[in-house]
């Protein structure tokens, strides 16, 4: 054990230094989809999509476990409490292992399958754990992997198919001086677990053919189940037969402190040796349920669910428990909109072509007060009257009233939202959103919006010659024609739409690029790839924002473009090229983000741009782009995915979450808006002690403030302009030295020098 103690304590070291998020970041994942629960430590342990819960049986207390804390955010197969190590074993579909250590913020990463290259990638899911002799028995995609859970590393893998080729393991067990092994095409095979040569093939006999699920001992006797949720038992004399079936598919099968649990999609049943009941569960009163797993512990059944998170139900009962995080419907959000203090996210989905199929039915979620409301899709109809409200793909908040929301249904229309109620679905009963020829197939396909400085609501609709439509505050439709500047009804898609300070509207057209509007006017223009007629990089365009120089940027499928002057847009003859940016990298110039397929681009309070990709995370650039502040990746990051599909900012503290595929996180950034006084001015952190490296942020402030800190004799040690409502400073004297300690003062004068503020900053060295 003195081992097992070194390697755990350099472990911790790394780790913790490595991978715990806490202090910057927050998680905000769904629980509802329960895939594995296991027990031990007076815990029942709940591994969700790609994060684990826990509940202390003696507290209720419920913990939260993901990528803040340092797991993958990787979709998990199957997870195993070992309660003589102390080790929570979580093993994921790609292959990698990793271990909640009790007691520990640390999390151990095992790379050791995910890394081998013999291997191929669709064969390294990890299926079931089986602990034996502190030898952690492995079943996987292409064999069974031994695992020490007292050195903390791997031994063997056994390649047990015919001539030692790789094959499907579901489950082992050990049996008197057996192992065997479940597989789901191959039968079931043993070995003798003590042979010295049991890494050969040939060791490995064959007890019975066909496809299996999972294969338990239960005390003195070995239990299996078959692809065709049929139980079997052994036998000494006449090997496996069966003794019972099953309508529903058979999800869990497991044995714990004597007890063998068998769980179907619509029951969980417990067993003792002698295949005798216990108990079972085959319906609920209150909850309509599909399982996914089950557990049986201490005379209660612990239901893993796929949309109700865990359900405990005590035996012979039928009054559930249920154990549910809170958090937003789904760990799949597609679209989200942050206003100061509140989040909405939706699930609706599109494919690179815009294709909405197979439809998206996944209902709301609004964040707000620190607590989850979540509308589920059914609930979503029945409040608005409505047969469908399906693949609800973007949101847009009024800035002058965050009461007021907008979310784009890419099938049924325009959804409105008042407070957290939806109120009204725009379609083409109450509206004049039509359907294009009738074609039920292409719905009503709302996509980008935006609002104007008197609040009118503009948004697009793609495959009408009317596709640009504004909605004014008193609810008058105005529709615009835009059938003379591109071929609107064969146009694969309209996405992204932003408006300018003086109210020009800029909208994405996939085949045909960016085409712009004029309401003064009425006039359009369209730019595309060609030198001399816009230079973008691609006609599909995945991102429109303003920065607060009015400059708009663009990103494309293929990369990243500027438009810095977008009042000559509609000047006939004017050269209206976007412009690349282009920084040097090793003195070598080299256009900023090439060839990226851009999903998002954000501003914040310091005129920073947020730009997520498809690919390749998020980078966080300088307001002209020429420096990369942060580059968050899944590896660097709490991000789940580097398929990042939205971002949103909380103006008010600056907050940015991040919607990737794989879940929504937050980071807690520091640039907010300007404000419209100086009496909200602070500064944190204050003190700033010795611990403590980053930057000091000054917040309350004015647009265009000018910012001075002196020391207390008057000496200037920094001075700046707000580009927002913050401001950093990194606590040296104009980047030349670390300031002493001692007293500073933040002197704040409005741009028009009309307001004042002074502020003060204790610094301990």
């Amino acid at each position: 054990m003195k081992q097992l103690v070194r390697v755990v304590l350099i472990l911790q070291i790394f780790f913790l230094q490595a991978q715990n998020f806490e202090n910057s970041w927050t998680g905000y994942f769904s629980y509802v989809s329960i895939k594995s629960i296991s027990q031990g430590n007076d815990k029942i342990y709940a591994a969700a999509e790609n994060a684990i819960f826990t509940y202390d049986l003696s507290t209720e207390e419920i913990t939260t476990i993901s990528t803040i804390n340092g797991l993958s955010g990787n979709p998990i197969s199957t997870a195993y409490y070992s309660e003589n190590y102390g080790l929570y074993i979580i093993g994921y579909e790609n292959g990698l292992i990793e271990i909640v250590i009790d007691g520990d913020d640390n999390i151990l990463k095992v790379v050791d399958i995910i890394d081998k290259p013999t291997i191929p990638p669709n064969n390294k899911i990890i299926n079931h754990f089986n602990e034996y002799n502190g030898m952690l028995y492995i079943s996987t995609g292409f064999g069974i992997s031994v695992y020490s859970l007292e050195s903390l590393e791997f031994g063997d893998s056994y390649y047990i198919g015919d001539l030692g080729s790789q094959i499907n393991i579901t489950q082992t067990t050990v049996f008197g001086d057996l192992i065997y092994a479940s597989t789901s095409n191959n039968g079931i095979r043993s070995a003798l677990v003590a042979d010295d040569n049991i890494i050969d093939y040939q060791q490995w006999t064959t007890v019975i053919g066909g496809g299996y699920k999972g294969i338990q001992s239960l005390e003195s006797e070995i239990y299996t189940v078959n692809n065709s949720n049929t139980i079997l038992k052994w036998d000494p004399d006449l090997g496996f037969s069966p003794i019972d079936s099953f309508i529903s598919p058979v999800v869990g099968f497991g044995v714990t402190s004597g007890v063998l649990t068998i769980t179907t999609e619509s029951s969980i049943h417990a067993f003792s040796e002698g295949y005798s009941l216990i108990s079972e569960l085959i319906s609920l009163f209150e909850y309509d349920y599909l399982l996914q797993t089950g557990y049986a512990f201490n005379n209660s059944f612990y239901l893993g669910t796929t949309d109700l998170g865990m359900l405990i139900v005590p035996f012979d009962t039928n009054q559930a428990l249920q154990v549910l995080p809170d958090g937003p419907l789904f760990n799949q959000p597609f679209a989200i909109e942050a206003s100061p203090g509140k989040l909405w996210v939706a699930f609706g989905d599109v494919d690179l072509t815009f294709n909405p199929f197979p439809l998206t039915r996944k209902g709301i979620s609004n964040y707000r007060n620190e607590s989850w409301t979540n509308i589920k899709y059914d609930s979503l109809t029945d409040l608005l009257g409505v047969d469908d409200v399906n693949d609800l793909v973007f949101i847009k908040s009024n800035p002058n009233n965050s009461n007021e929301t907008y979310m784009s249904s890419y099938q049924k229309g325009l959804l409105k939202i008042e407070n957290q109620d939806p109120t009204i679905l725009y379609n083409e009963t109450n509206s004049p959103l039509i359907i294009p020829g009738q074609n039920e197939a292409l719905g009503i396909r709302i996509y980008g919006s935006d609002f104007d400085r008197q609040d009118n609501f503009w948004f697009v609709q793609s495959r009408i010659d009317k596709g640009l439509i504004k909605l004014t505050p008193e609810g008058q439709f105005q529709t615009i024609d835009i059938s003379n500047i591109i071929n609107a009804e064969e146009e694969l898609a309209l996405t992204k739409l932003a408006v300018s300070r003086e109210g020009y509207i800029f909208f994405g057209a996939v085949q045909s690029g960016l085409v712009g509007y004029n309401p003064t006017n009425n006039e359009l223009n369209k730019i595309g790839e060609e030198i001399g007629n816009g230079n973008l990089p691609s006609t599909d365009i995945k991102a429109l924002a303003f920065d607060n120089q009015n400059r708009l940027w663009i990103g494309t499928r293929k990369g990243l473009r500027v438009l810095y002057s977008v009042g000559s847009f509609f000047e006939s003859g004017a050269n209206i090229d976007a412009q690349p940016i282009i920084i040097l990298e090793d003195g070598v110039p080299q256009e900023l983000l090439f060839l990226q397929s851009i999903t998002d681009i954000e501003v914040d309070g310091s005129n920073n741009k947020w730009v997520s990709t498809a690919t390749s995370g998020v980078f966080y650039l300088s307001s002209n782009g020429q420096e990369t502040l942060l580059r968050l990746t899944a590896d660097n990051s709490p991000l789940p995915s580097d398929n990042v599909l939205d971002i949103s900012i909380d103006d008010s503290d600056g907050t940015v979450y991040f919607a990737t595929k794989d879940g929504l996180v937050a980071y807690n950034g520091t640039s907010t808006a300007p404000g419209e006084d100086l009496e909200g001015v602070y500064a944190y952190p204050n003190p700033v002690r010795p611990t403590y490296f980053g930057n000091v942020t000054i917040d309350g402030l004015t647009a265009k403030a000018n910012v001075k800190i002196t020391d207390i004799t008057g000496n200037l040690v920094f001075e700046t302009t707000s580009e927002g409502g913050s401001v950093q400073w990194d606590t040296t004297a104009f980047g030349k030295y670390r300031v002493a300690s001692g007293v500073y003062l933040v002197l704040i004068t409005s741009d028009d020098n009309l307001l004042t503020k002074v502020a003060k900053i204790m610094i301990i060295r």
